[in-house]
C-alpha cells in the first residue's frame, strides 16, 4: 500500500504531554490509517472506513 499521500493528524483524544498519541490519516480512498506518534516507522494499522466509523462511534460512547 502506498502511504506517501497520507495526511496525518494527531487525534483530539491524544494526551498533550507528548506521550500517548495516535495519528490518523483519513484522506486516502477506501482506507483509514492509524499509527503511534512515538514510533511512526513501527507500523501502520489500516481500517475500512466503515470499520473505523464503527470503532469511533463505540469509543465515543465510553
Amino acid at each position: 500500500m502506498d502511504l506517501t499521500g497520507a495526511q496525518w493528524r494527531k487525534s483530539s483524544r491524544s494526551g498533550g504531554n507528548g506521550g500517548s498519541c495516535v495519528e490518523v490519516a483519513d484522506n486516502l480512498p477506501g482506507v483509514v490509517l492509524v499509527r503511534d506518534t512515538k514510533d511512526r516507522s513501527g507500523g501502520t494499522l489500516a481500517f475500512a472506513p466503515a470499520a473505523w466509523r464503527a470503532f469511533v462511534g463505540f469509543a465515543r460512547q465510553r
